[in-house]
């Protein structure tokens, strides 16, 4: 199952530095980074907000612990963002690009 992986980092390098790695280790096909993002939310009780980048991951499910564990090792959050969500369907020369790219 194709999936898209949802994380959010402090800032562009950082986001810049798990995508190289996710890229390098085969865990993603691609990986859009959208930066400037404003996001709010509660932390340790409090209301809070941040500038952040988004990193929009093209990957396959049977590769997301993998992927977890690498995000986990290189952000710089306590508790990073790490959604994942089905692909339920998609353009099959584009689905055939990504499943080269992650062999």
């Amino acid at each position: 199952m194709y999936i898209i992986i949802l994380v959010t980092a402090k800032d562009k390098k950082e986001a810049q530095k798990i995508s190289a790695a996710l890229i390098k280790a085969k865990l993603a096909a691609c990986v859009n980074i959208v930066s400037k993002i404003d996001s709010i939310f509660f932390w340790e009780a409090k209301l809070d907000q941040a500038k952040e980048s988004l990193l929009i991951i093209k990957s396959k499910k049977e590769k997301l612990p993998r992927i977890i564990k690498l995000v986990k090792s290189l952000h710089s959050y306590k508790v990073p963002e790490i959604i994942a969500l089905p692909i339920i369907s998609g353009d099959k020369p584009y689905l055939r690009w990504m499943d080269a790219a992650l062999r």
